[in-house]
């Protein structure tokens, strides 16, 4: 039993969901910062965001075992089909039984948060589409992710929808300046994913898996991860920086941008994919880092205005 667990355990792959969470995070304080904000919502919320992210890690096992890019040569960690721990058919259930359980999470989510009819079916419209979205991304005949569209999806879900979409569900309304860090949090979101992407280059491109990272080169993949990165710190920063109150409050930021500058130097010293293999952990928390500093910030701004 406790083996059984530790293998769906495995196969969710707990280090990647701090990626759906931060852009809850993100949404959720800055609601606080308007002095509306609901902690039902947040925890419906981060539920929401853990099942997509479980969702979608397991629709990509999946769907990369059937089409062989899970091999002997990819140098990410071994998967649960690849293993042979689990069966395609176990996959198969888990995937159906993970899309249930976000649906009622989901539907519990909107029908809490919402009164409006519209906005309650646009959001159940949206989840349908996340939903498709995380299995679409390796699984079926033209899974999106092998073409090279999977950064343009990770943007929106993670970024845009995943903080406008929860500052939503707690104020009622989305303001034009929640741009900036649904931004920052998406292209830090698109980041982890390249490092995944520059990390598999090779393998992929065997598998006719036309990523991003493929389709640019190691080279230009990375200057577009540095581009990702510089482009995300200035979102979060020109954010904060319009904020009222003193500019000193904005000064623990200034560790993230620290931490963001090591990996970036980092990825642009590697000289192979096996030297990007380390990075996932550290782009990740990269991520949750910025994304904790930057919600600390504004709470600090929003005791002090």
């Amino acid at each position: 039993m406790k083996q059984s667990l530790r293998i769906w355990l495995d196969a969710a792959r707990p280090k990647t969901l701090p990626l759906a969470l931060v852009s809850i995070l993100t949404g959720s304080v800055l609601a606080y910062s308007t002095h509306q904000f609901s902690f039902a919502v947040t925890v419906l919320a981060f539920l929401t965001a853990t099942l997509l992210q479980i969702l979608s890690n397991l629709a990509n096992d999946y769907g990369d075992a059937v089409k062989g890019t899970d091999n002997e040569n990819r140098l990410g960690p071994i998967r649960a089909i690849q293993s042979g721990s689990v069966s395609l058919r176990d996959m198969k259930q888990a995937i159906i039984i993970n899309v249930l359980l976000t649906l009622v999470s989901g539907l519990t989510l909107v029908f809490y948060a919402l009164d409006s009819l519209t906005s309650i079916l646009a959001f159940i419209g949206l989840g349908v589409l996340a939903i498709v979205a995380a299995i679409a991304y390796t699984v079926g005949n033209k899974p999106y992710g092998y073409v090279g569209l999977g950064d343009i999806s990770v943007f929106i879900f993670f970024g845009l929808l995943g903080v406008a979409g929860t500052y939503f569900l707690h104020t009622g309304i989305v303001a034009p300046l929640l741009t900036l860090p649904a931004v920052g949090c998406g292209l830090l979101a698109v980041a982890v994913l390249n490092i995944n992407n520059m990390r598999d280059i090779e393998n992929d491109k065997v598998c006719g898996k036309k990523t991003v990272a493929v389709r640019l080169g190691q080279k230009k993949a990375k200057q577009y991860h540095s581009m990702l990165l510089v482009g995300a710190l200035m979102a979060f920063l020109v954010y904060l920086i319009l904020q009222p109150g003193p500019w000193w409050i904005c000064l623990p930021f200034v560790l993230s941008m620290y931490v963001v500058y090591k990996h970036g130097r980092a990825v642009w010293l590697a000289e192979q994919p096996a030297q990007i293999a380390p990075m996932m952990p550290v782009v990740v928390k990269c991520s949750l880092v910025t994304n904790i500093l930057f919600a600390g910030v504004v709470i600090a701004q929003t005791l002090v205005s």
